[in-house]
C-alpha cells in the first residue's frame, strides 16, 4: 500500500493540505486528485494536484460520486471548515440519512460515519498524519526561551484542563495563567480563544492545545501554524504547550524562527 499510487485528498482550508500535497508527493504518490469545498479551500493547492473536484459542505452523494470516479483506494480528510458554514449547511438526502443515524453528533461520529460511507465503496481513509511524521511535535523544548517553573506548573495545569474538556467534547484548547482557566475554546475556534484569553490575561499567560482521548488520527488531528503563533503575540502570550507526537507542526522551520524572534516558548507535553 504504502505509498499508494493514487490519493484522494479532500481538503479543507489553511496550509495543512498544502503540506499533505507536497509530503505525498516526496513520499512517492504519482497523482492526487483534490475534493476542494466551495468557499473554503485554497486555490493554491490546483497548482499542485492532477485532479480536481468541487463540492458543496453536506452533500454526500456528489463526495461519494467523486470518490468512486476517482479510482483511489486510499484518501485523506485535511484542512478545517469554518465554523459559521456549519450552520449553513445544505445537506443532501445521503447526509439526511446519514446524520439520522447518529446517536451522537459530533465532528468525531460524523466524520466517522463519512469514513465509514467511502469504506463501503472501496476507499480507506488513512491517518491525517500520513506522510508527516517529521512534523509532529517532540517532547521538550521545541522553540523559543527556556521554562521557568511557574510557567511549567501552568503547561501542566493547562494541560489537565484541556484533556477533561476534550473529553467532554467541548474543544481542545484552554489559555491559563497562574492556576486560573481564562478561557476554553468552543465553537469559535483556537484562535479566537487564545485572543480572548490573552486579552483577559493583560501578559504572560500560556496556551495548552492537546488531542482528544482516544483521539482518531483520521481526521481532526491537533496542529499549531505561524497564524497561532501571531495570535499569540498579539496578545503577549509567551508560551504554548502542545501534546507530544500527535500535534502537527506547520510550516515547521517557519515556525520555529518565528518563535525564537518573538521569544515564544513552544513546548511539548505528554502525560505524567
Amino acid at each position: 500500500m504504502y505509498p499508494p499510487e493514487n490519493l484522494l485528498l479532500i481538503a479543507g482550508s489553511g496550509k495543512y493540505p498544502l503540506l499533505v500535497v507536497h509530503s505525498a508527493r516526496a513520499a512517492g504518490v504519482r497523482r492526487i486528485i483534490l475534493v476542494a469545498f466551495e468557499g473554503e479551500t485554497s486555490p493554491e493547492l490546483s497548482r499542485w494536484v492532477d485532479e480536481i473536484y468541487t463540492v458543496r459542505v453536506g452533500r454526500l452523494s456528489h463526495l461519494l460520486s467523486v470518490a468512486r470516479k476517482s479510482g483511489a483506494c486510499y484518501a485523506m480528510a485535511v484542512g478545517q471548515i469554518a465554523p459559521k458554514n456549519l450552520f449553513d449547511l445544505h445537506l443532501d438526502m445521503r447526509a439526511l440519512l446519514l446524520l439520522a443515524r447518529l446517536r451522537k453528533r459530533n465532528a468525531e461520529t460524523l466524520f466517522g460515519a463519512v469514513a465509514d460511507e467511502l469504506s463501503h465503496i472501496g476507499v480507506e481513509l488513512l491517518p491525517a498524519t500520513t506522510f508527516l511524521n517529521n512534523y509532529l511535535a517532540d517532547e521538550g523544548l521545541l522553540a523559543g526561551p527556556k521554562i521557568k517553573l511557574p510557567v511549567m506548573e501552568d503547561l501542566r495545569f493547562g494541560y489537565q484542563i484541556a484533556k477533561e474538556i476534550s473529553r467532554l467534547d467541548i474543544g481542545q484548547t484552554v489559555v491559563v495563567r497562574k492556576g486560573t482557566v481564562l478561557a476554553v475554546e468552543a465553537f469559535e475556534g483556537t484562535n479566537a480563544s487564545i485572543l480572548r484569553g490573552g486579552k483577559l490575561g493583560i501578559e504572560n499567560a500560556t496556551i495548552v492545545k492537546v488531542a482528544k482521548p482516544n483521539q482518531d488520527m483520521r481526521f481532526d488531528v491537533p496542529a499549531i501554524g505561524l497564524t497561532t503563533l501571531e495570535c499569540a503575540s498579539s496578545v503577549r502570550i509567551r508560551s504554548i504547550g502542545i501534546e507530544a507526537h500527535c500535534t502537527l507542526l506547520l510550516e515547521k522551520d517557519r515556525l520555529i524562527e518565528y518563535a525564537d524572534l518573538h521569544s515564544l516558548s513552544i513546548y511539548g507535553l505528554k502525560a505524567s
